[in-house]
């Protein structure tokens, strides 16, 4: 599924919990090598070093660079010195929980929004910018989005960021498809993450999807797990002739109109 030896950039590690470890974890899983990005040596000191899940071992075997995605030219030394590489993932989006979502949709914060848009939206563009002249022949950019067709409570501003990052997938698909490079994204179900839980009624969207998904859904690893062998479909050469799209890996809740009745639920929830 994936090209062995060859290393791809997984971007937005917040720590063990984190979809972006979980798809470092596969990319190494079939054969790749991984270098993780974490937002600053601040961020890595208080999520990931602290964390309790990880050994010292396995946080010292993480290969970790630091890129403030927002600064271009970080970005732009980041690609140059890893050299070649397979594909990237991107894992990353911010808006301001107190400003951006929450029970009201409107807001004054328009410096927030615009921060929101840009580390959640604009930034793919950014990577892709200076990723592709370093990745091989065939590789893949993969993001991560949710859901951006519907409106849900609370997440607001993030649902729009979402909606607009995916345009930046199709866009970056049609300019970058002569430069023999893939680009999608996974919509992946709600996991419970750190990221997840900054988000304003996050418990309630965690249990829409008992209501709305087929098969079972929920906050486990084994949900997590899926997200990420989808991701690393997308990254590697099986999915070389897929561009522009949007993969769901949700438990198949985007396709359910209403709410599923009794009887179609999954069985481990009815029993």
């Amino acid at each position: 599924m994936l090209t062995k030896d060859t290393t791809y950039v997984v971007m937005g590690l917040l720590d063990s919990d984190s979809i972006a470890y979980s798809i470092g974890k596969t990319i190494e899983q079939w054969g790749g090598k991984v270098i993780f990005t974490v937002q600053s040596e601040r961020m890595k000191r208080i999520f990931l070093d602290r964390s309790k899940k990880l050994s010292d071992e396995e946080k010292a075997a993480l290969n970790i660079k630091y890129c403030g995605i927002t600064i271009d030219e970080e970005v732009k030394t980041l690609f140059s010195e890893i050299g070649p590489i397979g594909g990237v993932i991107h894992s990353i989006a911010f808006a301001n929980p107190k400003t951006c979502m929450g029970e009201e949709f409107h807001t004054d914060a328009y410096e927030d929004l615009k921060a929101g848009f840009h580390i959640s939206a604009v930034s793919l563009a950014t990577v892709v910018r200076y990723a592709q002249p370093h990745v091989e022949k065939g590789g893949g950019i993969v993001a991560l989005t949710f859901a951006s067709e519907l409106a849900f409570p609370y997440y607001n501003w993030m649902g729009v960021n979402k909606a607009a990052l995916e345009a930046v997938v199709r866009a970056l698909a049609r300019r970058h498809g002569k430069d023999n490079l893939h680009i999608n994204a996974v919509s992946a179900g709600p996991v419970a993450t750190k990221a997840a839980g900054a988000i304003p009624g996050f418990s309630a969207l965690s249990d829409t999807w008992s209501r709305i998904s087929p098969l079972p859904w929920g906050d486990s690893a084994e949900d997590k797990q899926e997200i990420a062998h989808a991701a690393v479909f997308l990254l590697g050469p099986c999915s070389k002739k897929i561009t522009g799209q949007v993969l769901y890996v949700d438990g198949g809740a985007s396709v359910i109109g209403g709410e599923l009745v009794p009887s179609e639920r999954p069985r481990a929830l009815r029993d």
